[in-house]
């Protein structure tokens, strides 16, 4: 996928999306009727580490080239104005794409027009507040790429924990039961809660092995 700065004027800017683009592991940056020199000092210093993007950049006039378009907005619209009913970037990341497709990050200030729009074949927004809806391009292009990338990474984060299994919690579970049957209760409707209590709370909290471990040990010593 490509990145495509529509307009943009500032160099820090261009800078500071090919850093966003390096984060979330996007190489192609195309600058579409750049305003400015995508390779001036301020853009090379707030690129830091993504220098080799900015190098590497591709100037286009036009979009003609490209088999899928997705635009941005932060400007809504009703159901009758369709070129301002956009997805989020959640549920973008869950779309899939052939052939070349390039992402529009709207032109700094006024972003993307209705006419521009019209000529993209997906449009997305990032819900914000209603008081200030508009953000700073490299900041709303950010968003977006971390949700492309986020559905897209095979290993994602947290995927070298080891949680606990099926078998481990009924352990617990046995262990949190043996321990209620010896404690005093005004009722076995009100034992029955703790139960309930306990299993519910074992299970939304999504304990690794270690943890649960730790617990199980915590209640064998209370038992």
């Amino acid at each position: 996928m490509d990145i495509i700065a529509q307009d943009f004027q500032t160099p820090g800017n261009i800078g500071a999306l090919a850093r966003a683009m390096k984060n979330f592991e996007f190489a192609n940056l195309v600058l579409l009727n750049p305003k400015c020199n995508h390779l001036d000092k301020e853009s090379l210093d707030r690129a830091t580490h993504a220098k080799e993007i900015l190098k590497n950049a591709k100037i286009i006039k036009n979009l003609d080239d490209y088999d899928t378009i997705i635009g941005t907005t932060a400007i809504l619209g009703t159901d009758f104005n369709l070129q301002r009913n956009p997805i989020t970037p959640e549920q973008l990341s869950k779309m899939t794409f052939k052939g070349k497709v390039g992402l529009i990050i709207g032109r700094e200030g006024d972003g993307m027009h209705n006419e521009e729009l019209l000529k993209c074949d997906i449009i997305v927004t990032i819900p914000t507040s209603k008081k200030y809806p508009t953000m700073n391009v490299s900041h709303a292009a950010t968003i977006i790429l971390y949700e492309l990338f986020k559905r897209s990474k095979a290993e994602k984060v947290g995927d070298s924990i080891r949680h606990a299994t099926k078998e481990d919690k009924e352990r617990i579970y046995k262990l949190v039961n043996e321990t209620l049957n010896k404690l005093d209760f005004a009722s076995e409707s009100k034992k029955n809660t703790q139960r309930l209590i306990w299993k519910k709370l074992i299970g939304k909290s999504n304990l690794t092995k270690r943890e649960l471990m730790i617990l199980y040990g915590f209640l064998r010593k209370i038992k």
